[in-house]
């Protein structure tokens, strides 16, 4: 019995001793336990990391779905913005000149033009252009703000569009088109000046489009002229600029225009208007302006060429010889690249005539220009030009030159 006894407590210390061997012999080191330790460390910061990463999502989620209905209407707004300024359009142009001839040496921020347009549809879309003159205006100052454009266009058909408002007549090569880098000489040729007269634009309505390829038209009635005996009929004194225009005898503009040819332009302009004094003067009659241009460009070479004639009836007009005012000009021109900068160089011969009518009174004026154009961008230029006077009837001929720069965007 004694025996069986210590048999079995024997036995178990056989046990316990051997129990105790292998789990000294299965017990990892320090580096290895150094290394599970940092294992497990990693393991606890991505799933805090991860943790931290759900919470915010659930924040985010649920400011999402706390702000959706408040956010609606302020959503529509953001939206109407952006549509806003995708449709709108702005631009401009500038002008400084420096003239120093014989009438005047001067400097003058000639004209500073903001333009804004907005497409309302697909069809239908408005314009406008805001102008200041010589820097300033106001009492006693020299200058004016004006506005030359402000009209709604709605496309009829692809191809036929209507226009009313307040828009540029559609007359000669400059009256629609006269920012600076577009044409040659510091100033304006004196025949779009003085007998379109250019920059010319009135309230009306306006119907223009194509005819057949290469063929277009323009068609408009709008307030007329308003000049008088006073100023000798001259038209560019008549033009009302629709101020409170006076509409008793409004006029009518036409023009058909070629461009069957790339940069070949070929048009001709009529209006007819029965009082260019809105009925103020009796013996002044009813007047009609013809005009026709030419306006090609061949590679490296152009040329521009205009004739307009005012016709007015009338016993008023033709006491002062202002029963026909007329003139013309012809102005080749030639570009060219030099040290990669762009560079032309032009001629003009203008003649005209306010008073050419028939009291035979010697009033016929030349001028001759020629000068350079100088781009470094394309919307950028700079210029030149001098000018020679030979004007009948007086010794006051306007020689010297002219300088300039200006800009369009």
């Amino acid at each position: 019995m004694r025996f069986k006894t210590c048999a079995r407590t024997c036995l178990a210390a056989l046990l316990l001793a051997g129990s105790g061997f292998t789990a000294a012999a299965e017990m990892p080191s320090q580096e290895e336990m150094w290394e599970i330790i940092q294992k497990q460390q990693r393991e606890i910061e991505a799933l805090k990391a991860g943790q931290e990463a759900n919470t915010e999502k659930v924040e985010a989620t649920a400011d999402a779905i706390e702000s959706v209905d408040a956010g609606e209407q302020g959503s529509h707004s953001t939206s109407r913005v952006a549509s806003w300024a995708e449709n709108t359009q702005i631009g401009g142009y500038g002008e400084l000149h420096y003239n120093n001839l014989d009438s005047k040496k001067e400097i003058d921020f000639h004209r500073f033009v903001l333009f804004f347009g907005h497409q309302f549809t697909d069809r239908l879309r408005m314009f406008s252009e805001l102008e200041l003159e010589h820097a300033e205006s106001g009492d006693g100052k020299n200058g004016d703000v004006e506005l030359e454009q402000a009209y709604v266009e709605y496309d009829i058909t692809q191809n036929q569009h209507a226009k009313a408002g307040l828009f540029l007549l559609p007359v000669g090569i400059l009256n629609e088109t006269h920012e600076p880098p577009t044409f040659y000489g510091v100033e304006r040729n004196p025949i779009e000046k003085n007998i379109i007269p250019t920059t010319w634009w009135a309230g009306g309505v306006a119907l223009n489009g194509e005819i057949t390829p290469g063929w277009s038209y323009d068609f408009a009635v709008h307030e007329g002229l308003d000049t008088s005996a006073g100023n000798n009929y001259a038209v560019r004194n008549g033009r009302q600029k629709t101020s409170e225009a006076d509409a008793n005898d409004l006029a009518s503009t036409a023009r058909i225009k070629w461009t069957g040819v790339a940069g070949v332009e070929l048009a001709a302009s009529v209006q007819y208007q029965a009082d260019v004094t809105q009925g103020n003067d009796p013996d002044a009659g009813h007047a009609w302006l013809y005009e026709a241009h030419a306006d090609i460009e061949r590679g490296a070479f152009g040329l521009r060429a205009l004739y307009a004639m005012w016709d007015l009836d009338g016993s008023g007009p033709k006491s002062v010889g202002a029963d026909e005012q007329e003139g013309f000009y012809i102005e080749p021109s030639y570009k060219f690249s030099l040290f990669e900068q762009n560079f032309g160089v032009f001629a003009r011969y203008n003649q005209w005539d306010n008073t050419a009518g028939s009291n035979g009174s010697d009033s016929e004026k030349k001028q001759y220009n020629a000068g350079m154009n100088y781009w470094p961008h394309p919307d950028v230029v700079l210029k030149a030009d001098v000018q020679q006077q030979d004007n009948e009837g007086t010794s006051k001929n306007d020689n010297g030159y002219n300088l300039g720069i200006g800009y369009q965007f």
